[in-house]
């Protein structure tokens, strides 16, 4: 079970339409399986898929001058700007649906060091999936 819901995550961190949370929750729920184990899977495994769109983004920068490029090197010039300013504290939003994975994608786009990307993936998802345990162990 820790296996399935690691790749699930990392999965689910892409763009790929899955839910980590009802896997973690079904896994809860059987009371065969180790809080903590269970978190640290699916905190592994998303924020290896958050990594990984982290790793597309700053590929994706090697293309900015390509003429086909749909994103102008001012309009590159003003969002790492704005990144600058706010992308840090925004990554603790990464898990949102919809505006999560673009922002991980975003933070390579801009060349946010990888161990700053860590930290706050991990903080906003791992902080996601403990509050999900917490909440399941208080239902159950």
């Amino acid at each position: 079970m820790y296996l399935a819901l690691l790749i699930t995550a990392l999965l689910a961190a892409t763009v790929l339409p899955l839910s980590s949370e009802a896997l973690l929750i079904a896994a809860l729920t059987t009371g065969n399986y180790h809080p903590l184990g269970l978190w640290s899977a699916a905190t592994l495994g998303n924020v290896a898929g958050a990594t990984i769109n982290w790793t597309l983004g700053r590929y994706l920068l090697h293309f900015k001058t390509h003429p086909y490029f749909p994103i102008s090197l001012s309009r590159i010039h003003q969002a790492q700007h704005q990144f600058n300013r706010y992308g840090h504290w925004s990554l603790l939003f990464s898990w949102l649906p919809i505006i999560g994975d673009p922002l991980t994608l975003v933070a390579g786009l801009m060349k946010m060091p990888l161990p700053s990307f860590l930290l706050w993936v991990t903080l906003g998802k791992g902080g996601r999936y403990a509050l999900l345990i917490l909440i399941s162990s208080l239902t159950l």
